[in-house]
Order: structure tokens, then sequence, then C-alpha cells
């Protein structure tokens, strides 16, 4: 009986180690899980298919006939995370919809001067306004692929946008009429555009946002001429909350 008795206890003392090592392992597995589950914040976007929120600052230059074009702008920008997540191998993503409006609009090109330029075999020399033009723009239709990523803290996307632009005086510059102020164009003009960025969350719900536009702006014949700006690259610098 000593023996039996003996040989029971020592097997239940042999058991608990091992009981207690299985236990500890569960508990460490889950908050193993519990930690990377709450470390995803670009998974927990995804998940929740958010709405997004922030202000944004936007700098950049004409290209080509342009290059002498400068611009700032900015503004607040609002969209909401549409679908679930979309498998298509690489491109696997979600849509969302999204918009923005900048009350801060400001180009700056070359002050008025003048310049030559043939017609029909004949030399014209013709005053072209410049300076500094001020406005504000809408964009209501931003159409953005998230795309799904194993990175915990980075969300990179591309979209397509269109906008509408009002400038105080006619933009862009263009031949100067009898009382002063650029001919020819028009103080409203549409900004057809696409891009690319991400977000880089810096904890759960809140991000700093990157992203590089190519914008075109055109009046579509709004004006008597429509020269327009055919292309400019945007950089644009963001700070995003997460609902």
């Amino acid at each position: 009986m000593g023996c039996g008795l003996w040989a029971g206890e020592g097997e239940t003392l042999l058991k608990r180690p091992f009981v207690l090592l299985l236990l500890a392992a569960a508990a460490s597995s889950v908050l193993a899980q519990g930690t990377a589950a709450s470390d995803d914040f670009s998974g927990q976007v995804r998940k929740a298919q958010s709405w997004e929120y922030g202000p944004f600052i936007n700098t950049g230059k004409g290209v080509g006939d342009r290059a002498n074009y400068y611009f700032l702008w900015s503004g607040f920008q609002a969209g909401k995370v549409l679908t679930p997540v979309l498998h298509a191998g690489p491109l696997s993503g979600q849509f969302e919809y999204g918009a923005n409006v900048m009350p801060f609009w400001q180009a700056y090109t070359p002050g008025p001067h003048e310049v030559t330029f043939v017609y029909q075999g004949q030399t014209y020399t013709s005053q072209v306004g410049g300076g500094t033009y001020r406005g504000a723009s809408i964009t209501p239709l931003i159409f953005r692929w998230n795309f799904e990523t194993r990175l915990h803290r980075i969300q990179p996307w591309f979209q397509a946008a269109g906008g509408l632009i009002y400038t105080t005086h006619k933009f862009p510059p263009d031949q100067l009429v009898s009382h002063g102020t650029p001919g020819g164009t028009s103080v409203w003009n549409f900004s057809p555009q696409g891009g690319i960025g991400l977000h880089y969350f810096t904890r759960s719900g809140r991000s700093l946002d990157l992203g590089l536009n190519a914008v075109h702006i055109s009046s579509a014949s709004l004006g008597d001429k429509n020269p327009g700006v055919n292309a400019s690259l945007q950089l644009q610098l963001g700070y995003t909350f997460w609902r």
C-alpha cells in the first residue's frame, strides 16, 4: 500500500509540471496572438472598413512648358472603405470612396511679361499676365484602391480623382485684355488626377500620410482659349483619424 501510494503521488507530481508547462504555453500563445492583433493597425482598418478623415497640405510644380509654375494647397479630406478585401493576387485590396476640400489654393507663376510669337508669317508681341493666383478647390470624386499588406503599420494605395478649381482671376495667365486682367482663360478649371501613396500608422486609428499625384488643370474651353496646365506633380502630406 505504501509503495502504491508513493507511486500515485509520484505520478501526480510528475504530471503536474507538464500541466503547468502546457498551461503556460497556451497562455503565451494567446498573449502573443493578442499582441500581434493589437499591433496590426492596418489590419484593424481593413477589418472594420473604417472611415478616415484629416487635414493635409499639398505642394508641387508644373512640368514641361509649365515648369516655372509652383503650387501650395491645404485642406481636409474624408473617405470610407466600402468593401471587404477583394482577392486578386498581388492586387488584392479594398475599394474606398473619398472627397476633399481645399479652401487654401495658390499658384505662383512668372510675373507679367511680354512674349513674341509668329502667326501666319507675322511677328507679334503681346503682354501676358502672371503672378500669384488664389482660389479654392473641391475634389468630390476620389476612387482609391487600398492594397492588402502584411505590414502592420503601412497601407499603400493608388487612386484616380476629379475636382473643380475656382480662382479669383482667370487661370492660367494668358494675354492681357484692355482692362488689364488675363483674358482667354477662365476662373473655373477642372482637375483630373491620379496618384499613389501610403498611410503610416503611428498607433491604432492614427496615421501619417504621404501621396504623390499627377494633376492636370484645364478649363474644358470655358474661356476663349484653353492653355491649361497639362501636367503638374503634387506632393501631399497629411494626418488621418480612423473610425
